[in-house]
């Protein structure tokens, strides 16, 4: 790392970010949440992966990590690739979904993409308050912030699914996955990782990163499931105990 990526990380440090107004938690009842960050047009992927390293997400240009008051339950995940090994429940979706196509490219905005999204949200989130507006799908998941790449998977010629992944030598990080609701009895979500996970390992980054996940959070027991995997606490990535599915795990 460069003397100037050095001293923008002790700066950081240093720094008293801007934080959020407290909202109700999205993942566990009764609980505030907040976030801090700061905000970048663009940013190197040897910096990010010290952000990543340090516990930061990204949506947008805005780079953010999680400072609730009463509750530190949000940890970054990732799984080292080489050990990754499917449950029988993910290998089960993985069998129903092998006439799937998927390419991975650079993101560029499609407009059927922003249609499976719109989609996506009016099934999958229809009681929470989002934009959806094209500028704002542009905008999250389509700047050119830092390296990336797009998943995009096809059932024949048919858009069904595609995933955001920011890229770094050391991660594939998934950013944002959406799919079409007709679809779902796939698990195309699940189906995502297990290829995603495969191309890590194929192009030699040895690790995927699922981003956060909170202990006790019924919407993130997935994450959990797939493993072996590891979490970030106090700056230093642990082997996790838990895993949601554990006992499913085995040989074909």
């Amino acid at each position: 790392m460069s003397d100037y990526q050095d001293a923008f990380l002790e700066w950081l440090e240093g720094q008293e970010l801007p934080r959020s107004p407290l909202y109700d938690c999205p993942y566990l009842p009764n609980k505030k949440a907040r976030q801090f960050g700061f905000a970048s047009e663009t940013l190197n992927s040897e910096l990010y992966q010290a952000l990543l390293n340090r516990a930061y997400r990204r949506t947008g240009t805005i780079f953010y990590g999680m400072d609730c008051p009463t509750c530190q339950l949000c940890v970054p995940l990732r799984v080292p690739v080489a050990t990754f090994a499917p449950s029988k429940s993910q290998r089960r979706t993985l069998r129903k979904n092998l006439d799937l196509r998927v390419e991975f490219l650079t993101p560029q905005f499609e407009r059927e993409s922003y249609e499976v999204y719109h989609r996506y949200l009016q099934h999958q989130h229809p009681d929470t308050p989002q934009d959806e507006s094209e500028e704002h799908f542009r905008e999250a998941l389509y700047g050119n912030v830092v390296d990336a790449l797009e998943a995009r998977y096809y059932l024949d010629t048919r858009l069904v699914g595609v995933s955001l992944l920011d890229v770094t030598s050391e991660s594939l990080s998934s950013v944002y996955h959406f799919f079409e609701p007709e679809v779902r009895q796939r698990r195309i979500g699940v189906f995502s990782v297990i290829a995603e996970i495969a191309h890590a390992k194929s192009v030699g980054i040895p690790y995927y990163h699922l981003g956060y996940w909170v202990q006790g959070a019924p919407t993130m027991h997935y994450k959990a499931d797939f493993g072996p995997n590891e979490v970030l606490k106090d700056g230093v990535w642990h082997t996790n105990p838990r895993r949601a599915n554990a006992d499913d795990n085995g040989a074909n």
